[in-house]
């Protein structure tokens, strides 16, 4: 009897133990920390995050290289800071663009980073200044519905050319 106890006592922590291991994989998966967890911080002003929340991720060639830290206002001019970490092994050069994407239609939003051809790189802590906010998918359909408020500019503006020489 006394060696059946030690038995399920023995199972009983194996049990305890791969729960702990798969909350603990979970929330590191899940965080996407696991692998390539060494970051560096980078900041991005955005006049519209549209939908962007906190653990997005931040893609590069649509590979994912880091993850979105949290969103601020700027109470001085009403803008957004986006706050991301980048992978360490990554050097951005310091004229990167980020731009608020959808995957698919009405799918997560997502950071997208395209490189520039600066060979200065961002340092840790430094903002993107070069940004394009969220595409709303309310505004184009209204648009499209409704028509644009400036119709008559625009269309079909040829340069003048002059015959004389």
């Amino acid at each position: 009897m006394n060696s059946d106890k030690k038995l399920e006592f023995g199972v009983g922590v194996f049990v305890l133990l791969g729960l702990a291991a798969l909350v603990y994989l979970t929330l590191k998966l899940g965080a996407g920390e696991l692998v390539g967890s060494d970051t560096y911080p980078v900041e991005a002003r955005f006049a519209n995050t549209g939908g962007l929340s906190a653990g997005a991720t931040v893609m590069l060639a649509g590979v994912t290289v880091g993850r979105v830290d949290a969103i601020r206002l700027d109470p001085q001019d009403y803008s957004a800071i986006v706050e991301m970490r980048v992978r360490a092994g990554l050097p951005l050069p310091a004229d990167t663009m980020a731009s608020i994407k959808t995957s698919g239609l009405i799918g997560d939003k997502f950071v997208a980073l395209a490189p520039g051809a600066d060979e200065e790189l961002l340092e840790p802590s430094a903002r993107i200044t070069m940004t394009e906010s969220a595409l709303e998918l309310e505004s184009l359909i209204s648009k499209m519905a409704f028509g644009s408020v400036n119709e008559g500019e625009g269309e079909d503006q040829k340069p003048s050319t002059s015959t004389e020489p």
